[in-house]
């Protein structure tokens, strides 16, 4: 008997709704959401940024700022991915080995992220970062790991590959993108590291495979 498919599996709908709301209070608390949850670099000297606030890192921020994003279309894009990718890899998996991926992909893309912003700091380069794109860039290499041969459809250009080769040429871009500094105010490191932490943590569990 086949599994029924469901299309907003639970840890997906949760997050789903756990990103619109905290995008709702953001909205009415910009500069405390932004100085208290998004993840800020390390070396800060508390000096006033950002229009009056003083951020600095909190160790929860690795996780915090998955939830905040920076517009409606940075939020409704990366929820889309969200559900997309991510409703495909909860059935397949089960929501328990779902949620520990995601998370492992989001604090993994916060400490490469946190790495890169740290460097910069001594430069002047001072921002914080926030968005679902770390949890976002590991769930799209799951796809491709899992279903390698399920056709997708770029917009740019419109042509149809299979998921292995998206992710592939994808990752590609994303690393191209960082180290040449192409589209400046992007995470590219950030959504590589998601990338990583993610492949880690899938060669773990083919060593040691997840129990449910």
């Amino acid at each position: 008997m086949l599994k029924r498919f469901i299309f907003f599996p639970p840890i997906v709908q949760i997050l789903l709704i756990l990103n619109g709301i905290s995008f709702v209070l953001l909205i009415a608390a910009t500069d405390q959401g932004i100085e208290t949850f998004a993840l800020w670099p390390l070396g800060l000297t508390g000096e006033a940024l950002f229009d009056g606030i003083a951020p600095r890192f909190e160790l929860w921020q690795l996780v915090t700022y998955s939830f905040l994003h920076g517009g409606l279309f940075h939020l409704l894009l990366n929820m889309y991915a969200l559900w997309l990718f991510g409703s495909r890899i909860e059935n397949a998996w089960g929501s328990k080995a779902f949620v520990i991926y995601y998370f492992v992909c989001v604090f993994g893309a916060g400490l490469v992220q946190l790495f890169i912003a740290s460097q910069a700091v001594s430069d002047g380069a001072i921002y914080p970062t926030v968005g679902a794109s770390g949890g976002v860039f590991g769930l799209l290499l799951a796809f491709g790991l899992t279903f390698p041969n399920e056709r997708l459809m770029l917009l740019f250009p419109p042509i149809i590959l299979k998921a292995k080769w998206f992710v592939l040429i994808y990752g590609c871009v994303e690393l191209y993108a960082g180290v040449t500094g192409t589209l400046a105010g992007i995470a590219h490191f950030a959504h590589l590291g998601g990338m990583l932490f993610g492949f880690l943590l899938l060669w773990y569990w083919g060593k040691h495979p997840f129990k449910h």
